[in-house]
Parts: C-alpha cells; structure tokens; sequence
C-alpha cells in the first residue's frame, strides 16, 4: 500500500501509510486472539475468515498475478474486473502498482534491482536474517515508485483497470465492511459484527498479506529447487495450500506466463484449479500450459532424477 496516495516518492506520509496497512492487521490478530482466548473462535468467524481469506487471496494469485501481471490466460473484461476487486480488497497495493512491481521483480530476480530479493546483503546468519525481513516486508517502505508506467502499457489500455486502480481504498474497505455486515447479521449481534470485522476483515488481510510476502521471502531461502534458474527460486511445499500454489516458485521463475505453477507430481495448484474451472465454464481461454518437453528441458539433473520418470 506505499504509494496509494500518489506519491512520487518516499515521505514521511507514505512511511506512515505503509505502516498503518501493515500494522493494523497485525493489532487486530491481537485482538482477535485477547477476545477469544479461553472461548474459542465462533464456527461464524472462521466461516468469514476462510470465505474472505479464499476470495481476496484468488484475487491476489489468479487475477493480480497469473493472469494481470503475466498473461497467463485471456477473460472477458467483467471476470479480469471481479478479480481485480478481489485483489484489491487484499489491501496490498493498487494494481498499477503491484503488477510493475512484480515485473521488476521478474527482470532482476535476485540481483541488483530486484525490490525485494533477500540474496542482496551478503553471507552470514545476520545477512541472512535482514535479507529475510527486507523481501518479506521491508522493502515495501522504500519501494521503486519512479517510472513504473513503462512496465504496465497493457495495463494502462485498460479503463476497467486504471478505475479499479483507482478506487484501491473502496475495495479494502468494502471487503471490511462486508464481513462487519454479513457476521452481524449472522450473529444477530453487534459483538458479532466487530468480531466478524476482526476474524474476516483485518486478521483475514494480515494473513493474505504474510503469506503473499512469505512466497517473495521463505520461497527465495528454503526450499528445493528441481529446475534450472539463474536466481534462488524455490518450489515449498510446506506453503503450497495456503499459498493456493503461489509457493511452487521455482517453475513460475522458469516460466512466468505458466498458468500452472505446480507442474510436478503430487503438487497442489489451487489457483489453477480456479483457472481450470474458469476454462470448463468458457469464461477463460488460451491458457498457457507447459509441454512435458518443456518441463523436461528445464529440469537439473538432480531435478530430472527425482521428477523426470513422470514426463518420459
């Protein structure tokens, strides 16, 4: 959310902005926690919490990144819109800005430029630590905010995007007031309204926001690393569900436009699942799928050995 004022550079304002949408989140887990401590979480608040988590993360993985960012399939305007809301409403940044970032990302992956590589600070526990904190949140204080139009023209084409855009803050708050609303209702009670505010507004958006940094932190460090890059990405299979396969990194690196990220035996890719049933109900079409050649190519002969048998 750095830059969501408009902001040309890094100010004091915009430090403050990105600390009130990191930090609010994580005092409303505390407060979640204090509240039900001793009581349990109410069956309604985890309904809200899995139901939000799941439609803004979708909008994240499905719409900011595989198919806005890298192209990965084609839709019609109104499905790219409702996704791109969903997204929004994760409160991580406006799409005019997250999706640049995300191609800077790509252009310089763990080299210099690369806005949240933790491989920049050198060896040792201590480098490793603050390269650590910086992909995971510090770099969104001091993020690149000068010429980030020349990333996204095919973005800019689009006047339901750049309107979406522009209404970032309608979406954050429409995706805390609809779960305010709907527990309220549900609970017949105010208590039940704030803490349907807590578990599926801001304890929702604090978890969406870790687990999305977590795939530009933990997925750069730890892992395996089946296939040939020229940078740390790494496919974790501990991250792979939460993730909605955000966490198969290694072979987004090698093919970005890949609708599929888990491409290997066994892994569980439920964005492309999503993308799949977009497929089958014709609401999304030429989605781009790795030959098994391909696959084969880009495997390390350490890959190849443990993978390789399910592609010959």
């Amino acid at each position: 959310m750095s830059n969501i004022l408009g902001l040309s550079r890094v100010t004091r304002i915009q430090k403050f902005v990105t600390w009130l949408f990191v930090m609010a989140p994580f005092v409303g887990v505390v407060l979640a926690v204090w509240l039900s401590w001793g009581k349990g979480v109410d069956y309604r608040q985890l309904t809200l919490l899995i139901v939000f988590y799941s439609v803004t993360f979708v909008g994240i993985t499905v719409g900011f990144h595989r198919c806005i960012t890298h192209k990965a399939f084609k839709t019609h305007p109104w499905v790219e819109s409702l996704l791109a809301i969903c997204g929004s409403a994760a409160a991580e940044a406006p799409i005019k800005e997250w999706v640049p970032w995300h191609r800077i990302h790509h252009k310089h992956s763990d080299k210099e430029g690369d806005p949240h590589s933790p491989h920049l600070f050198g060896e040792g526990m201590k480098n490793l630590i603050r390269g650590f904190f910086h992909a995971h949140v510090g770099w969104l204080f001091n993020p690149p905010l000068e010429g980030l139009k020349r990333y996204i023209p095919d973005l800019l084409e689009k006047p339901h995007l750049r309107l979406i855009s522009r209404l970032s803050l309608l979406w954050i708050a429409l995706g805390l007031l609809l779960p305010t609303v709907i527990g309220g209702i549900w609970c017949h009670s105010w208590k039940g309204a704030f803490l349907s505010f807590l578990w599926g507004g801001l304890v929702r958006i604090f978890l969406v926001h870790h687990m999305t940094w977590s795939v530009n932190s933990v997925c750069h460090i730890w892992g395996e690393q089946p296939f040939k890059t020229d940078d740390h990405s790494k496919n974790n299979n501990w991250l792979a569900i939460p993730s909605f396969g955000e966490s198969f990194h290694g072979w987004h690196h090698v093919d970005p436009s890949s609708a599929i990220h888990g491409v290997l035996p066994g892994q569980i890719d439920i964005s492309y699942w999503f993308i799949w049933l977009l497929e089958k109900c014709r609401l999304a079409w030429d989605v781009h799928r790795p030959s098994k050649e391909k696959i084969l190519a880009a495997f390390t002969p350490e890959g190849f050995r443990q993978y390789g048998y399910a592609f010959v």
